[in-house]
């Protein structure tokens, strides 16, 4: 019987078992001689296999994209996190899924953080993110671990994987959980000002346990969606999931001003659907909007007796919120405004938490069996309106689009989109940049690597100093 190599290879997120240094790749085009800095992206990649462990909680693996003068190199290193050091001198795994500690694990080791979500750069200090602990601060040029980042003891818990950067200010805004993670309803909510100094922290407590991925920032305005994605201590002792999807709590949106405190928040309230990642949010006059990646039920996570979720219903789609401030009402819109699959979302970044005239999604092929699968990028006006579309090879799939522009005062939307994408009939991947406004012209450059970078999550432009 023949070998279906590509059978084997129907998705790209096993782990790569190595580190690297690629100091010249070869490039496909030419790479835009404006383009020097560095594309950093996070995404899990277990160091060892663990029973039952989802590939979400897989240990974080940096892989870091240096363009200068038209020539590009490569780099990988995996988060030395506590529990990544612990397993590599053990030679197995300690940990299970979410932070679950194995039986014959030390009794002494509790820290299961992974560091695999997103990296981002502020306050000159690159940092690697996960959602349920402290930032882990990077060294840029090497990858090497240089330990969590407290901010001089002014942020205790855990930071989330998607803070907001003011353009304007330049502050950091970021929320957490407590140190029970999303299994109790306590939330934290503070803010780094542009020179890394941690302005404020304060708690309050979210109308029930809800894991919450992201939130919402606009220029005078915070939003933390409480959606049903539930946590339950009771659920995890009792071997039930600890995550589960619990659509008749309903969805729930808190309201705040910037400048005012946690007691001042304002519920909204909607139709449970769930939302892992927000494309940008403004202000307009009394109403605030936001454009979301909305899933009718939540993928990944099954109901609380382990029955999935409908594979129909959990996909995500760009939807527009609507909160009326100055209205009577406590309920907010939602309104969908395509009906294409698509995920991770990305702005302009000088443009986050103002109105933006242009965003990009990693989209599924529609015509292709494997519906779930990212295999596009569309660009979108700033009313979800399609500007563009690019589709990948059958088979190929992408990730996040990172925009990058061309100089500090470019034209919103003036510049390149990056996106590391798998070739799987190679089992390779390429690091492809498009001109931003011209996706269909499909990718001006491509830098193309001799192993492939797993499917991650999330990353971000670094410009040379």
């Amino acid at each position: 019987m023949q070998h279906d190599a590509m059978a084997e290879r129907s998705n790209n997120i096993a782990p790569i078992p190595f580190e690297a240094d690629a100091p010249f790749l070869k490039i496909v085009g030419e790479l835009p001689r404006e383009l020097n800095g560095t594309l950093y992206r996070n995404g899990p990649n277990p160091q060892f296999d663990s029973p039952g462990a989802h590939w979400f909680v897989g240990d974080g693996m940096l892989h870091a994209f240096h363009l200068e003068n038209g020539r590009a190199s490569y780099r990988n290193r995996w988060v030395r996190t506590p529990k990544w050091l612990a397993e590599h001198d053990a030679g197995r795994a300690l940990f299970g899924g979410f932070g679950r500690k194995l039986p014959d694990a030390p009794a002494n080791l509790t820290d299961g953080g992974v560091a695999n979500t997103n990296i981002i750069f502020h306050a000159g200090k690159l940092l690697a993110l996960e959602e349920a602990h402290l930032p882990t601060e990077i060294e840029p040029g090497t990858l090497a671990t240089r330990g969590y980042h407290n901010y001089q003891g002014r942020v205790a818990g855990s930071f989330t994987a998607h803070p907001k950067i003011d353009p304007v200010t330049g502050e950091l805004v970021f929320f957490g959980y407590n140190a029970a993670g999303p299994l109790t309803p306590a939330l934290s909510y503070g803010s780094i000002d542009a020179t890394g100094k941690a302005t404020r922290f304060e708690r309050f407590e979210a109308p029930y346990a809800s894991m919450v991925h992201d939130f919402i920032v606009t220029a005078n305005h915070v939003l933390f969606p409480i959606l049903p994605i539930t946590g339950s201590m009771e659920r995890a002792m009792s071997g039930k999931p600890p995550y589960a999807w619990e659509p008749e709590k309903g969805a729930y949106v808190g309201a705040m001003k910037r400048s005012g405190t946690a007691k001042d928040i304002v519920w909204f309230r909607a139709e449970a659907c769930y939302v892992f990642h927000v494309m940008n949010a403004w202000e307009d006059g009394s109403r605030i909007v936001a454009d979301v990646m909305q899933f009718e039920e939540a993928p990944l996570f099954p109901h609380p007796d382990g029955r999935p979720t409908d594979p129909e219903k959990s996909r995500a789609r760009h939807c527009r919120w609507t909160f009326d401030l100055a209205g009577n009402t406590d309920r907010f819109q939602q309104t969908y405004l395509d009906d294409l699959t698509g995920e991770f979302p990305r702005i302009d970044d000088r443009r986050a938490g103002l109105k933006s005239r242009h965003g990009w999604y990693a989209c599924a092929n529609p015509k292709l069996p494997m519906f779930g699968a990212l295999a596009g990028i569309v660009h979108v006006d700033g009313n979800g309106r399609r500007l563009g579309q690019y589709l990948l090879p059958a088979g190929d799939t992408i990730s996040e689009p990172v925009f990058v522009e061309r100089s500090k005062d470019a034209a919103e939307g003036d510049g390149w989109l990056l996106a590391v994408v798998w070739r799987a009939r190679e089992n390779r991947s390429d690091l492809a940049v498009f001109n931003a406004t011209d996706i269909e012209a499909g990718p001006a450059a491509l830098v193309q690597l001799g192993h492939r970078v797993p499917d991650g999550f999330h990353g971000n432009w670094v410009g040379a100093a």
